[in-house]
Formats: structure tokens, sequence, C-alpha cells
């Protein structure tokens, strides 16, 4: 599998011509136009931020394929595989690659990592209304008009900024997108329960130890950040957090009910480490466990 460490080496392999900045490309697909890549699967040192309304071909990264009709975003970070090959589009779309490198000693260099949906599906991607796209193709042209002429020392903090604000408008856009599917939003946050529900109670917990949001994810078909960000967006707690109030709920059960102590109950519920069930355990409940089942015997 091929790994492009430049955006020329990404270039010359594919017959474009040389990118006008070594750290920054963007491409435009005209619309009925082929555009590929000429490797089916590769990785790169890039992000990839990508329009598109695909018509036919191939693009899939993470463990699903793209097979939406509308317009839509994905968004792609480095070192992820991707198979991008023999895409024809039924509009007009484009792809900005952004070399890691071009955002050192800029703010974005780590904020860049904070906007999930760069660890999102491909079937996890944003669609746009036809307002919302305008807002990001107006984007897209300024940095065109940076990009394709004479660039000189304001050029790259330019170029940022109106990365920044797509970044931005995706992730409000994102939100809107969570909203506007509710039903499948509430059909997620009921089988995550049932998910979670299923794994006490068959005993994987004593088995396989605590339920990760990884696994979680994998079991209801989404990625694990998506899942994170809806169930954020839909109830203020992220999956590790519904977790963790499972988990709560049954060690209260379990000092209630039983004379463990409290590492003992602590391995009964996957921690391999007591004194952070316990960590865990005062910060949910406000009580150490010894203070809630001193508390529970007091009043009774």
């Amino acid at each position: 599998m091929k790994h492009f460490k430049s955006l020329s080496d990404l270039h010359q392999t594919n017959g474009y011509p040389p990118p006008e900045n070594p750290l920054l490309s963007l491409l435009t697909c005209t619309e009925l136009k082929a555009c590929s890549i000429g490797h089916s699967k590769f990785t790169s040192d890039f992000y990839m931020i990508a329009l598109k309304k695909i018509k036919s071909g191939t693009f899939l990264y993470g463990k699903t394929k793209y097979d939406h009709d509308n317009g839509s975003m994905s968004f792609i970070k480095p070192r992820q595989i991707i198979e991008f090959s023999n895409l024809e589009l039924t509009e007009k779309g484009f792809i900005i690659f952004i070399h890691e490198d071009f955002f050192i000693k800029h703010n974005l260099h780590s904020e860049i990592k904070n906007y999930g949906y760069f660890d999102y599906e491909v079937n996890e991607a944003l669609h746009l209304s036809a307002k919302e796209e305008e807002i990001i193709w107006e984007l897209y042209h300024k940095i065109g008009l940076e990009y394709h002429n004479n660039q000189d020392e304001f050029s790259k903090d330019i170029m940022i900024t109106h990365i920044d604000s797509i970044l931005k408008y995706s992730q409000r856009f994102y939100k809107r997108q969570f909203l506007n599917r509710t039903v499948f939003s509430g059909t997620i946050i009921s089988k995550f329960t049932d998910t979670l529900k299923a794994y006490f109670e068959n005993g994987k917990l004593q088995k396989d130890g605590l339920p990760t949001v990884k696994y979680m994810a994998s079991q209801l078909t989404v990625s694990a950040r998506y899942l994170s960000d809806l169930l954020k967006q839909e109830t203020g707690k992220t999956a590790l957090e519904h977790i963790h109030i499972f988990l709560i709920d049954e060690a209260k059960n379990l000092l209630m009910s039983t004379d463990n102590t409290i590492a003992e109950t602590a391995y009964q519920l996957g921690f391999e480490n007591p004194p952070y069930f316990s960590r865990l355990f005062k910060k949910e409940v406000g009580l150490t466990p010894n203070e809630y089942k001193d508390r529970f015997l007091n009043l009774n």
C-alpha cells in the first residue's frame, strides 16, 4: 500500500500539476469528470477535507463504503487508510489536502485534533443543505484566491483562517445533522442502553472486563467518536460517561446487597485497580464506596 509523505509525490503519481504550496493542495473535480487517485488504497501524512456528490466509483475509509446520493463532506486524518478510485461526480466537488506540518506554530495544529469528525466512518459523512454548501464553497474559493496568487508572508495565516472556518462551520452543521436525525439518534441511544445491559447480564463484565467505547460502537456499527458525539448532543454525556453511570448503578446494588469488600466489588465490576473504582465512584456519587455503604446502613 502506497504511503504519500509529500503532496508533490501525490500529484506526480496521479498526473496532476505540481502543488502551488508544498504543504497544501486544492483539487477541484468538475461536473461529470472522473476524479481518482491512482492507488486504490493509500495512506498519507495529510488531512483531507472533501466535498463530493458521487455518481460511481469507490470511496472508502474506516470500515465502510460511501454509498450516499446526497452532497456531503468527509474528513480524513493523517495515516488513515483510504480507498479512493475512479470516482465520477454528479456535480462539482473539491478536495483539500493539508500536510500536518502546515499547521506547525499555529493554534490549529493542536485544535484540529478536537474535531471529532476526523474519526468518523465514511457512512457518518456530513450532509449539507444548499445554503450550507454555499458557505463551504465560499470559504473554499477564499482559500483558492490566496493559493493561486503569488503567496506572501500573509498567505498562510489567511488560508489557515479560512480552513479553520470550514472546520467550525462543519462542527455546527454536524450538530444540526444530529438534531435532524432524532429518530436515528433515539434508536442508537436505545440500542446503546440495551447493549450495555446485555453485557452485564451475560457475564461479559467478569469475563472480558470493563466494556470500552470502541466495543460499544462496534456493536452499534458506528465509530466510537461518532457514538460519543451523538450521545453528548442528545443526552449531555459521552459514551464513556454513560458506561460509568451504568457501572456505578451496578456498584451501588452490589455494595448494598453483598458483604463484599470495596476491592472485591471493584474486581467484580471489571476494575483491575480498586482505588480507581473508588475515585470514579466518589466523582459520580459524591461519596466514597465506604461512605455510601455506611450511610445506607445508618438509614436502616
